[in-house]
């Protein structure tokens, strides 16, 4: 572990146990304290270079260490020599890692030789880790890489130490105990219901609780107007579907619309001057019959009782007055005869043209009839487009609301149906938990002698549940040793299948309160397991409390590392305080 930063304190780790030790300097007084000597933050340094979270809380992107990067040496799979891991806390999306072991050498059919370096994405690094460290392949919902690191190095920082089963303080039960199966070699994707199921049923509780909001129905609804709104949405997408489908483009389909219009106005116009015409037909046709000649017989008759004689010559005046007058009529009565005749004619010719016009405005119509413009086809699409949009909302409201009307008896049914798989699947693995308990109790015995202690696996109601107990008192430090046990078991059993790398990292709040014949039993049972499974394990302590381990007759020299870290301001990790 290095970094580009002089006032650094590297530190060569080795295989088998490995002691980082913290001292205390002859200035400290009895106000000082360890907890700066940086013992934590190398493991969450360990952690920030193989993918933690780089957000502002990391401590690595602050002022004080951003500007500064980090460096971690590993044994890698497949490379001849050690991966090289640089990241820093200015770039924390990146790690650049040397060699390239983002993809096979192509000339070489083994091993990846030295050659270069990649800048890599943190997104790739997990993959990266997952698959060569891991060994996992594909989709694993569920399971993680990160998490999977955070049973082998436990924080502090996370509250990583207070139960066995978690890495952190909130973590779902469902969610530990599907990456803890994989590391013990059950059925992780069993387990992984648990955690869909949990979902799902956090789901529900959600939107139950949505049902009091005066807005729900509007929002989403229910089941039953759904399906009907749907089965409308439905046929209305089916029929302009078939339109679509249907629709033909008429060529120079405006010019045609345009002639319809024009023979649509000429028709409109013809009519209006019938109604003119016919108007003053009837005026003509009426005088005609008003136009007659004067009757003048009674004149004569009317003068002799008078006793008036006309003569001859008034007589002859009236006879041509009469013949005048009867002219006149004739005339009239011509004219007005032609004038019908011209207005009859001219009737006739807007018949014969209004129902000439009229079929070729029936011929246009049905052209424009049978298709349309390539305007109007795009916007049968876009409404059928709104339409199968607004059918999707439909049938994603239907959905939410579904979930919401899915009864809790289902999801409990569930949850039996899937408790059951998960006991006839240990039943079945009774191989795998029982190299898991054996293991456990072998620790555990190393450390408290010959006292039950067995790993408690079965098909919870809420969660697959591993729980690891050792008979004791309770007290803190047996339960950081049966942390410790735990861990320890994790870590050789996923090293031996090939499930997890060969290393396992705990800070000394680990060794808090555990009895000194304990912490012996600990460290000599940890130098012991590495050597005969070819592991790695790294433990920060503070020199008094190794003291008290070698008091009891543990050789520490072997396993202490050159790097001991102090209190002083610049003996901590970093070389100074931020």
């Amino acid at each position: 572990m290095s970094a580009d930063d002089s006032r650094f304190k590297e530190i060569a780790f080795q295989g088998g146990l490995n002691l980082l030790l913290a001292d205390k300097t002859e200035a400290s007084t009895s106000t000082d304290s360890r907890n700066s000597a940086g013992k934590s933050s190398m493991v969450e340094l360990v952690h920030f270079l193989l993918g933690a979270s780089g957000s502002t809380r990391n401590p690595f992107t602050k002022r004080a260490l951003r500007s500064i990067t980090f460096g971690l040496d590993l044994d890698w799979p497949d490379v001849t020599e050690t991966l090289e891991v640089r990241r820093s806390g200015a770039r924390p999306a990146f790690v650049t890692l040397q060699p390239d072991v983002t993809a096979p050498d192509p000339d070489s059919l083994f091993a990846l030789e030295t050659q270069g370096q990649a800048e890599v994405p943190i997104e790739q690094w997990h993959h990266l880790i997952e698959h060569r460290l891991f060994g996992l392949r594909g989709d694993h919902p569920g399971v993680s890489g990160r998490t999977l690191l955070s049973y082998l190095a436990r924080r502090v920082s996370a509250h990583g130490f207070n139960e066995a089963g978690r890495t952190f303080s909130r973590q779902p039960a469902a969610d530990a105990t599907t990456n803890l199966a994989y590391l013990l070699g059950l059925d992780w994707q069993l387990a992984d219901g648990y955690r869909q199921l949990a979902a799902r049923d956090a789901t529900r509780k959600q939107l139950r609780k949505a049902v009091n909001d005066p807005v729900w129905g509007q929002i989403v609804g229910s089941t039953a107007d759904l399906r009907g709104q749907i089965a409308l949405a439905e046929a209305q997408v089916e029929r302009l579907q078939g339109q679509v489908a249907a629709f033909q483009v008429v060529p120079e389909y405006e010019h045609l619309k345009d002639q319809a219009d024009e023979l649509s106005r000429r028709i409109k116009q013809l009519s209006q001057d019938d109604v003119i015409e016919q108007y003053n037909l009837d005026e003509l046709q009426q005088a005609v019959i008003e136009t007659a000649d004067v009757d003048t017989q009674y004149l004569q008759p009317a003068y002799r009782e008078l006793g008036i004689v006309l003569s001859d010559q008034i007589r002859r005046r009236f006879q041509e007055v009469e013949a005048f007058h009867h002219s006149i009529v004739r005339n009239r009565r011509r004219f007005l005869e032609e004038e019908i005749s011209e207005l009859t004619a001219r009737l006739a010719e807007r018949r014969t043209e209004r129902a000439r016009l009229g079929e070729e405005q029936a011929q246009l119509l049905r052209q424009l009839d049978e298709g349309g413009a390539l305007e109007a086809l795009t916007s049968l699409q876009q409404a059928l487009a709104r339409e199968q949009a607004a059918l999707g909302a439909l049938r994603h409201r239907y959905d939410a609301a579904q979930t919401l009307e899915s009864s809790s008896r289902q999801i409990t049914a569930k949850r039996i149906q899937l408790q059951q798989a998960v006991e006839t699947d240990l039943d079945e693995r009774e191989q795998q938990t029982r190299e898991a308990t054996l293991l456990f109790s072998r620790f555990a015995q190393a450390l408290y002698g010959p006292r039950e202690a067995f790993l408690a696996i079965q098909a919870g109601r809420e969660s697959l549940t591993i729980t690891p107990r050792i008979d004791s008192d309770n007290s803190r430090g047996i339960g950081n040793m049966v942390i410790f046990c735990f861990d320890l078991t994790l870590a050789v059993l996923a090293h031996r299948h090939g499930r997890g790398p060969d290393f396992l990292i705990h800070d000394s709040h680990l060794y808090d309160g555990v009895d000194d014949r304990q912490l012996r039993a600990a460290l000599q049972l940890a130098a012991d397991v590495t050597r005969e499974e070819t592991m790695q394990y790294i433990a920060t302590l503070n020199t008094d409390d190794l003291a008290k381990a070698t008091r009891l007759g543990f050789n520490a020299e072997p396993y202490t590392l050159e790097t001991v870290l102090t209190d002083s301001p610049t003996g901590g990790l970093f070389g100074f305080r931020y």
